[in-house]
């Protein structure tokens, strides 16, 4: 196998996926943290959507960023298919503050809106890490995954942020340009690379925040941070 697809000189797919629908409330109405949030029972029937329709594609390699949610949406989708699958740590979601230090004023500004607002000088999420932090860990560490030889089509399950930066980098919009990739549960983003003696020369974009479970986006209104930060409110942050 040559790490290009059929009739392109050097170009490798990624099929950059978000998790599937989690929430941030437990059975007796507290908060849970981040990292340890499972798959809901609409994640998991997301991602088994996401399955069938992938179910043709010839994943040389899959990754995921380690946490629960990730690791449980790229199993669903790949199931028993005997492809290579590794954690890559340097994608988790960018980090936040302590919520309930935020006023309700704060709390809609730095979380809400947090995101339109990264490419401020000093910006953090929600009193939390630092968005040119953020980027500096997640895109050098996604560059290197599209550099490695061996493979030329990938499944990568992240989350909404990262793939937030990972399109802005793309489109060279960089941290201003974050706010406009909202990426809902599950959802699909087709990108294309073509690597030329180890340096990626082009970058194209096939398809962004595609849910095959709702193609159309019927109902979904809000955006992914509002419907969070809904959640988070009703479970007394």
């Amino acid at each position: 196998m040559t790490d290009a697809l059929p009739g392109t000189r050097g170009r490798k797919r990624v099929f950059l996926m978000r998790h599937g629908d989690v929430d941030y409330r437990a059975a007796e109405g507290r908060a849970i943290l981040a990292d340890q949030v499972p798959l809901t029972a609409e994640g998991e029937r997301q991602a088994g959507i996401v399955g069938d329709v992938l179910r043709d594609i010839p994943f040389d390699i899959a990754a995921h960023t380690g946490l629960p949610r990730t690791v449980r949406t790229l199993d669903l989708i790949l199931g028993e298919r005997p492809v290579p699958r590794r954690p890559i740590p340097a994608l988790r979601e960018i980090r936040s503050g302590d919520f309930g230090l935020l006023s309700p004023e704060r709390f809609e500004a730095d979380f809400v809106y947090g995101f339109e607002n990264a490419g401020a000088p000093g910006a953090r999420f929600a009193g939390g890490e630092l968005f040119a932090d953020f980027q500096a860990r997640t895109v050098p560490a996604f560059e290197q995954f599209i550099l490695e030889a061996g493979w030329r089509t990938a499944l990568l399950v992240c989350h909404g942020g990262t793939n937030a930066v990972l399109l802005a980098w793309i489109t060279g919009g960089g941290l201003a340009g974050l706010g406009p990739f909202d990426q809902d549960p599950c959802c699909l983003n087709v990108l294309d690379f073509d690597v030329v003696d180890g340096v990626i020369i082009r970058k194209l974009i096939r398809t962004v925040n595609a849910t095959a479970y709702n193609l159309a986006k019927d109902g979904l209104y809000q955006s992914v941070i509002e419907r969070m930060a809904a959640q988070l409110r009703g479970a007394g942050r």
